[in-house]
């Protein structure tokens, strides 16, 4: 007998956030798991990772039971221990720190391994109904977000929906959708099928998004700013501005214009290593298609210079026109079209402003108590962590194992695996996942909220985010309304807040339609500014602290991490295509698919270098090294190393990861995570792990 499949919502870091549908078998086990056509973004399609998740939820090495450290931190010694000894040995901990240095010292810790607003976002009422220092977000999208508004005001733009019906030309600029976000191609695909579209990939190397393109253009990282005003000194020379558009809609075209007289593809090409005819070739080819559709992402939040780079790509539109069409425009993030009130959940009616902003990117500086990265308070000293693993994923990996090494800090992770962060903690609780609890759900790719319900009991004694802040809230003497209420309640709370029907209706619908109208999803009425316009000369002063050093208007911004003859090559840590950050690193069908960590070398710098397929060779510079073997890749610069990640620090040779290399320091204007912008040196090892052979820059 066929049985249904159920509907469901993937909970991960992805801008898709697919509407799912879940096989239970007949035994109570997870079966198949495939894309939904109740939300046409989706369309049916789920990426390989997602359709095994059953590797994942049935694994032989989930935490089920809480543990106690009884071994040397990193040791992974654990003793089980009962739920209430467990969280009465967390509360005491952090009631104890906050008595030696005040709340200030306990810093909850999160981020995205899950998407749900309700198990995600609730650790944040916690912090500020304690006045615990308050959590910072600059990982993920801190630069491109900047970035975006500085032009734009608000982030919205163009249903991907659109590409499929209407779109004549694809440019996908600062992300690869083939890893990180797959539907998005299977709308490419239908517009290039139906319509002959062409499809146009900015990227430093032959990601496999660019393998697809009719065009790729492989310029040199954190370059994208130059190429955009080149593209655009194009349009206006050539004619293929849309004045009228631009009078009406922009604050200030002539001067653009003006400014970029001087910012020819000449002046790119010796920035960008792309030629003069590869970027006059692109320029034309979006110049002369009006339905024309840029998907910009989370690529340009990636180099120090991303938010001028976003900026400046942003514009391009704005230039021709191409908002004013069917399948014209752009898309970065719908984010500002879910208007959700998240105070109960978030706890937002409890902030004291004068709590300390700790900045998730320096948690390696702040662990080992850089004054300035405390902001002048006390040490960090008891830590709660949800939904991420800062042991893999931030950046000065050397500075974040020292800082958790440290016997004075306690910490507690919660947790669905033994992560290397679980691994350091004093605390180890066994965390759900998603088909375990309820949660509700809003994207960057679409703009329906969506609602799943659990569908799965927990194996084992795992409980849920929120009912492990609800629980160690009552301990700690915490009191807000959200503690005391479900997973469900606290749903239907912010949707009747914002105005929304009641979840039962939205789960039933298959998700709410948060745009208006093609009006509004083409800014066709003006733009989410003060005045409705566009912003070539944007105020940065408002959007950051650090704003001095940002363009009067689109440029390339020199605050690269720049490659010298100490250091000659520029590392890219892009996102591997079988893992999401540090989820599915434990799936067997993940491990084998991306066999080992790998740096992806040029062949002609191979060639120069004399390494063959597999050789090992050392990367570093001044915050460490590492050893990690090569494979030659075409379609990079010479200069340019991939290495597609993130591991976990046990599959690399030495035990520490690529993201031992990534500085952590803030960009301009308002911070944010470089993990593109890294600046390296090469060494061949003739024997492994032994004798090795310098390289003389000048090779390179």
């Amino acid at each position: 007998m066929t049985r249904p499949f159920l509907p469901a919502v993937c909970p991960h870091d992805c801008p898709s956030v697919c509407a799912l549908e879940v096989e239970k078998t007949a035994s109570g086990r997870l079966g198949r798991i495939r894309g939904s056509h109740r939300n046409p973004y989706t369309a049916g399609v789920v990426c390989a990772k997602v359709a095994r998740y059953a590797e994942r939820f049935h694994h032989p090495e989930r935490l089920t039971h809480p543990l106690r450290r009884k071994g040397p931190k990193g040791s992974g010694q654990f003793e089980p221990i009962g739920w209430e000894e467990a969280l009465d040995i967390v509360a005491e901990a952090f009631l104890a720190a906050e008595a030696r240095h005040g709340p200030e010292t306990v810093w909850p810790y999160y981020y995205a391994g899950t998407m749900g607003l309700v198990q995600r976002d609730g650790i944040n009422r916690l912090t500020h109904v304690k006045k615990y220092s308050r959590f910072y977000s600059t990982i993920c999208v801190r630069l491109a977000d900047t970035g975006w508004k500085a032009g734009y005001g608000g982030r919205w733009g163009v249903p991907a929906t659109e590409i499929g019906e209407h779109s004549e030309l694809v440019v996908v600029w600062g992300c690869n959708p083939v890893s990180t976000h797959v539907n998005l191609m299977h709308h490419i695909a239908r517009a290039r099928k139906e319509r002959g579209a062409k499809l146009v990939v900015i990227d430093p190397y032959r990601s496999p998004t660019a393998r697809q393109a009719d065009m790729h253009l492989a310029l040199a990282p954190g370059t994208d700013g130059a190429l955009a005003c080149a593209v655009m000194h194009v349009l206006f020379a050539e004619g293929y501005a849309d004045w009228d558009y631009l009078r009406a809609r922009s604050d200030c075209p002539e001067a653009l214009a003006a400014h970029l007289r001087e910012r020819d593809p000449r002046w790119a090409a010796a920035i960008t290593g792309l030629t003069v005819e590869e970027i006059t070739a692109f320029a034309r080819l979006y110049g002369t298609t009006k339905r024309s559709y840029l998907r910009l992402g989370y690529g340009f939040t990636r180099s120090r210079n991303g938010a001028a780079n976003m900026h400046a790509a942003s514009c391009l539109p704005v230039v021709t026109g191409a908002w004013q069409v069917p399948g014209g425009g752009a898309l970065y993030s719908m984010g500002d079209l879910y208007t959700l009130d998240k105070t109960v959940i978030e706890g937002l009616d409890a902030v004291d402003p004068s709590v300390r902003l700790l900045d998730q990117s320096r948690i390696g500086a702040i662990l080992t108590g850089e004054a300035e990265a405390l902001g002048g308070g006390p040490p960090v000293t008891a830590m709660l962590i949800q939904n991420t693993n800062p042991m893999c994923v931030a950046p000065e990996l050397a500075k974040v194992h020292a800082g958790f090494a440290r016997e004075d800090l306690f910490l507690c992770v919660h947790e669905q695996f033994l992560t290397d962060t679980a691994r350091m903690a004093d605390i180890v609780l066994p965390a759900t996942m998603f088909l375990e609890h309820d949660d509700i759900y809003t994207a960057s790719a679409h703009t329906r909220l969506q609602i799943s319900r659990k569908l799965f009991e927990p194996p084992g004694a795992c409980r849920p985010n929120h009912e492990v802040i609800a629980e160690l809230a009552r301990r700690l003497g915490a009191s807000h309304p959200g503690f005391a209420m479900s997973a469900r309640e606290l749903i239907e709370d912010m949707l009747a807040r914002s105005g929304l029907p009641d979840a039962e209706r939205i789960r039933a619908e298959g998700g709410w339609e948060v745009l208006p109208d093609f009006e509004t999803a083409h800014h066709l009425r003006g733009f989410p500014t003060e005045d409705g316009r566009f912003r070539f000369r944007p105020d940065w002063s408002r959007l950051g602290p650090a704003h001095a050093v940002m363009p009067v208007l689109p440029d390339h911004l020199p605050v690269l991490e720049e490659a010298c003859p100490e250091r000659p090559f520029r590392l890219v840590a892009a996102p591997s295509r079988n893992f999401l950050n540090t989820t599915f690193t434990e799936t067997p069908g993940s491990l084998v698919t991306e066999k080992r960590p790998t740096a992806l070398l040029h062949p002609e710098t191979m060639a120069r270098l004399g390494l063959a397929e597999g050789d090992l060779v050392r990367l570093g510079n001044a915050r460490g090294s590492l050893l990690v073997h090569v494979a030659p890749r075409e379609g990079q610069r010479p200069q340019t190393i991939v290495v597609e990640s993130i591991w976990p620090n046990r599959h690399w040779i030495e035990g520490i990861g690529i993201n031992l290399l990534i500085g952590a320091d803030p960009p301009p204007p308002a911070g944010g995570g470089a993990f593109h912008d890294t600046a390296v040196w090469l060494e061949p090892v003739t024997t492994a792990g032994t004798e090795e052979t310098a390289v003389d820059a000048a090779t390179v």
